[in-house]
């Protein structure tokens, strides 16, 4: 089967090129490279650089007989989300419609969607339940959201796939966000002595008064990604929680690091951030339950996967 992945060549992406290309699938990667990395792509692959705005260029990937389509590309930063919506929304929004009517265009029926926890916004319960209310806090999620209904309301069959805390790394793969915002590399990225990093908040309803958060290996990610291409062409749809359905705080994340690294970590409080739910863990019984996959690793593997990446690569991609 060949295979269409848009934004292949990012973090989660490209450690699902590599899952598929192991098991045999003919891959074609189109990425404009902005936050994605070359380097990090299997040699099998076929790599079209190429916006999701140029619909002329992603067409002619369509003439190679694409049998489905798993689709990464788009913005993460949260942040960056509320500073500047409309290019969230022109890029998440627009150009994944662009995506769907080239798709539409070649009679090509099936994508797999990266989606995120953020669809839910502030939780009434947790562990989170695909069913619970969706009210995103903030324009990353609501654009996921919103392509979640767009899909709903197409001829085509997808599976979305909505991730909680993506982390680790794999395929000598890691982490190289600019700019960085996720905990794990931060928290790593201070014990090498690259970057300083806060605890946002420290007087939550949790046990520590840190938020805590359900942390997926991104070899894991990987792996539900292949299980939901296969599902779709049994016929199964549907949204799906993806996580481990355990939950870790943030000063047991530092703590962790601490002991994988042999660093002590200096641990700054900060302010909390506006829209930081204290828990956010995911119920994935309906994944296991219907697509009949469940997360190998720990939050000990993922970090210790994470330190290895970084204390090997301090600066990235870069030389």
């Amino acid at each position: 089967m060949r295979i269409l992945v848009t934004g292949g060549a990012g973090y989660i992406g490209s450690h699902t090129c590599h899952v598929l290309c192991e098991k045999g699938y003919d891959v074609i990667v189109y990425d404009n490279l902005k936050n994605g990395h070359k380097k990090s792509l299997p040699k099998k692959v076929k790599l079209i650089v190429g916006d999701l705005e140029d619909t002329k260029r992603l067409n002619k990937c369509f003439k190679k007989d694409i049998d489905g389509v798993i689709h990464f590309a788009g913005f993460i930063e949260i942040e960056e989300s509320m500073k500047d919506p409309l290019k969230f929304y022109k890029n998440n929004i627009s150009n994944g419609i662009n995506l769907l009517n080239v798709m539409s265009k070649n009679n090509v029926k099936n994508i797999v969607y990266s989606s995120s926890a953020g669809v839910y916004g502030q939780p009434d319960e947790v562990p989170i339940k695909e069913d619970s209310k969706k009210h995103p806090v903030n324009n990353y999620g609501l654009t996921k959201l919103m392509f979640e209904q767009i899909l709903d309301s197409c001829k085509i069959n997808s599976i979305c796939l909505r991730y909680f805390n993506a982390a680790g790394a794999g395929f000598e793969i890691g982490e190289d966000h600019n700019p960085e915002s996720h905990l794990i590399p931060l928290v790593l990225g201070s014990a090498l002595g690259k970057n300083e990093f806060k605890i946002f908040g420290n007087d939550y309803n949790t046990p520590d008064g840190s938020c805590i958060r359900d942390y997926v290996h991104v070899l894991d990610l990987a792996d539900v990604h292949l299980a939901a291409l296969e599902s779709l062409s049994k016929g199964i749809k549907g949204k799906y929680n993806v996580g481990t359905g355990k939950g870790s705080s943030i000063l047991e994340i530092v703590n962790l690091c601490e002991e994988v690294t042999g660093k002590t970590i200096n641990k700054d409080f900060s302010e909390r951030r506006k829209g930081d739910p204290a828990k956010l863990i995911a119920d994935v019984s309906k994944i296991y339950n219907e697509i009949g996959w469940k997360a190998r690793y720990d939050i000990k593997d993922i970090i210790k996967s994470a330190w290895e990446w970084h204390k090997n690569n301090p600066n990235g991609f870069k030389k």
